[in-house]
């Protein structure tokens, strides 16, 4: 990876992604006006309600099934549903799901920061496993970066609450995200569709889009989606007085679904993502501890902001998966996935937030994963379901920080390369004993080995090298290696056809591992590690039921968590006043409640509501958290972070019949509570009231798509996180902002 960031360099760049996009666009169309296909003349009136009352077929077992019948917590949205919803990444989805955060971390663009029922991470540290699995097309991601970007046309996002240990395996204590793209169709689908966005703070948005399906022969069908943005920025600088947080995104996703016999089937599927940003829109105002930024104070209501560093972040990412479906026998399936992600990335940060230059970072990040999931489904006398296989995951990781402190005069140089290697092998049962009862039960080993060379920012000042190029002499070399056990045994009890009542005890594990990013002064005691694996255990009772107007579920939920890894920002006497170190700091407990449904108000209006409450504490602290200097009672009392006590949301879908038009109208009101965002309770993520509206017309010939939106009407003003800086630092906060209003529209058009 090298850093780009001359301007001819930057211009060729563009150029290259406009030419790139252009010749995909001209290639779409023209493969779009030729490509055989039947004109359809029927009118297809479209409902948007009826989108949202569509029962979801989901995953969530490793097999095909409706979600209403699994038993566990499990919000799903198809791909009807995610188009009525105008989902367009993870984060629309953050506040409408009980005790469900999809938020970003805010440092590095793009970085996911998930926390699921209280369990969520506080970093961007790659070597941090995240507490909630991301899998796209059964893909594990075991890095964190480069998730959440536009993601078009998706067949289904599922998010499942509570330890998936099982069937999922590796760090997935929290819950698991499963994000499952679209195969090439049966039929000829094509479509394009623009949309234009303008910020409430900043500049224009722009975004194409273009996708083209269907079948080649009679074995084998393809599919090509073309995505780009181009963002002026939704935030405005103070200091420069220009439109900040640009973004120009290009994604190219081509699959290809070929059947050489009847009972054989082969998806593939491949992703490339290129972007090339500015830096994340970074606000200085007065911190927990009383002190002022300084110069620039702003107020914490409003997204002001005045940084001398726009920034600058660039990504590169490949991915692809081969899926092969092989079913043997009657009732039986082999299923084989393997995958492959490759992404690098460049960051610079104002970590000061003041337009003078105090500290600055850069970061370099490159990471390779390879992954392959073999497992076996079969049906036995109709009663018995039974699922077994293999996983194997390798991920190597290089990262390498620079931090530029007053002006450059002062440098630490550091980061790590770090190899993770993980076997995990399972089998999971359930078993129908009658017509009412079923009982389920799993079990999953995993063995991970991490081996890792550490380069401390504290012992490499003012000695320029990179990690990433070999140029660096670590300081730290270690490996270790952890095994467990994860089970899971349930039960199910269908009241009637229309209620199912179900109890789970379940395992999930996360596993030990290393801090790449060294930055504290004491390597000794708070060096990269090791730090060792946690354990959470999960029960959760609930219901499931349906009626002729919609659905209605609930859990309540209790989870021990043993050895909780955590990120804690602990003051320190280096040069940048603080130090992010990974340690089991003790365990915890959380008890929760969680209510969802869908209801038909009438033919044509549907209410869609959720409410999720969660009492999450320490009951043993092993670990000094707030750096006083002693393990005691005032460590145990803090607030857990990123664990609001209540969350909730409500929503509206009206449609109405408008001659050959139908129109769809939504608004959704989502709240979650004020929570901390660090372990020693010194930095807050505000409450949030978040309102978003639109409407749609569709034309009955299923042709043409016509949409105005508002999203965060009300103008609420979160960040990522919040840090507190030393008054050396130019004191405030480190608080990255997330996105103001923003009113948009979008023109689709749809060939068939």
């Amino acid at each position: 990876m090298y850093l780009r960031s001359e301007c001819h360099v930057h211009t060729f760049q563009s150029w290259r992604r406009l030419v790139l996009f252009q010749s995909l666009s001209v290639f779409l169309l023209v493969g779009i006006l030729a490509w055989p296909h039947q004109v359809v003349a029927e009118e297809v009136v479209h409902r948007a309600s009826n989108a949202i009352l569509e029962e979801v077929v989901v995953i969530a077992r490793k097999r095909e099934e409706r979600a209403q019948d699994v038993p566990i917590s499990i919000s799903a949205f198809g791909s009807d549903q995610l188009d009525a919803l105008k989902i367009r990444d993870l984060t629309d989805l953050s506040y409408s799901m009980p005790n469900v955060s999809l938020d970003q971390v805010g440092t590095t663009r793009g970085t996911a920061n998930f926390s699921i029922r209280g369990l969520g991470i506080n970093s961007s540290i790659v070597s941090v496993d995240p507490t909630v699995g991301v899998f796209i097309d059964g893909m594990y991601l075991g890095v964190n970066t480069g998730i959440l970007y536009d993601a078009p046309d998706l067949a289904s996002i599922e998010v499942l609450r509570g330890p998936q240990g099982v069937l999922f395996g590796r760090n997935v204590v929290g819950g698991a995200v499963l994000i499952n793209t679209k195969k090439p169709s049966e039929t000829f689908e094509a479509k394009v569709r623009t949309t234009y966005e303008q910020s409430n703070e900043g500049g224009d948005n722009k975004y194409l889009s273009a996708r083209v399906s269907g079948p080649i022969s009679d074995t084998l069908r393809a599919g090509l989606t073309v995505f780009f943005n181009d963002d002026d920025g939704p935030h405005e600088n103070q200091f420069t007085g220009k439109d900040h947080s640009g973004i120009e995104q290009l994604m190219v996703r081509p699959a290809v679904v070929w059947n050489p016999t009847d009972k054989l089937e082969l998806v593939a599927r491949y992703e490339y993502l290129d972007t090339d940003a500015e830096g994340t829109a970074t606000q200085s105002h007065t911190n927990v501890r009383g002190v002022d930024g300084t110069p620039i104070n702003h107020d914490p209501d409003d997204f002001s902001f005045s940084i001398d560093e726009p920034g600058e972040q660039e990504t590169e990412a490949h991915r692809f998966t081969l899926e092969a479906n092989w079913d043997v026998g009657e009732n039986g399936t082999i299923t084989n996935i393997f995958g492959w992600r490759e992404y690098e990335g460049f960051s610079r940060l104002d970590v000061d937030a003041q337009p003078l230059h105090f500290f600055h970072a850069d970061e370099w990040n490159e990471s390779e994963q390879f992954s392959n999931e073999l497992r076996y489904n079969v049906l036995i006398d109709d009663r018995i379901n039974f699922t077994t296989g293999v996983f194997y995951f390798e991920n190597d990781i290089l990262l390498h920080e620079r931090r530029l402190l007053f002006g450059g005069a002062f440098t630490q140089d550091g980061g790590g390369d770090y190899q993770v290697e993980s076997l995990g092998v399972f089998g999971a049962v359930d078993y129908d004993l009658s017509e009412k009862w079923t009982v389920s039960a799993g079990l999953r080993y995993t063995q991970e080995d991490k081996e890792v060379e550490v380069t401390s920012l504290t012992l490499n000042a003012n000695n320029p090298c990179r990690v990433d190029q070999g140029t660096c002499s670590p300081d730290f070399v270690s490996e270790d290696d952890w095994d467990s056990w994860s089970p899971k045994v349930g039960v199910m009890y269908d009241f009637s056809e229309s209620l199912r009542l179900y109890g789970n005890l379940s395992r999930g594990h996360r596993s030990g591992g290393y801090n790449l990013r060294n930055t504290a002064v004491d390597t000794v005691s708070n060096g990269p590690g090791p730090f060792d694996q946690e354990q959470v255990d999960s029960l959760e009772i609930g219901f499931k039921s349906e009626f002729s107007r919609g659905r209605f579920n609930g859990a309540l939920f209790y989870n021990e968590g043993k050895d909780i890894q955590r990120v804690v920002l602990r003051p320190d006497p280096g040069p940048t006043g603080g130090a992010a170190i990974i340690k089991n700091t003790g365990d915890t407990e959380y008890f929760g409640v969680e209510l969802d449904g869908v209801f038909s108000l009438t033919d044509n209006l549907v209410v869609t509501a959720n409410v999720g409450y969660l009492d999450a504490e320490y009951s043993k602290v092993v670990f000094d958290i707030n750096g006083d200097g002693a393990v005691d009672s005032i460590d145990k009392n803090l607030e857990f972070p990123r664990a609001p006590e209540l969350t909730y949301s409500i929503g509206l879908l009206h449609d109405v019949q408008l001659g050959s038009w139908s129109m769809a109208s939504r608004v959704s009101y989502s709240h979650r509570d004020e929570s901390f965002f660090d372990d020693d309770n010194d930095g807050a993520l505000p409450e949030q009231d978040i309102v978003n509206a639109g409407i749609d017309f569709y034309s009955n010939d299923g042709h043409w798509e016509i949409g105005v939106y508002a999203k965060n009407l009300t103008n609420e003003v979160s960040w990522g996180g919040e840090v507190p800086l030393p008054s050396s630092l130019g004191g405030g906060t480190f608080a990255p902002l997330t996105k103001p209003r923003r009113f948009g529209a979008e023109l689709t058009y749809n060939f068939f």
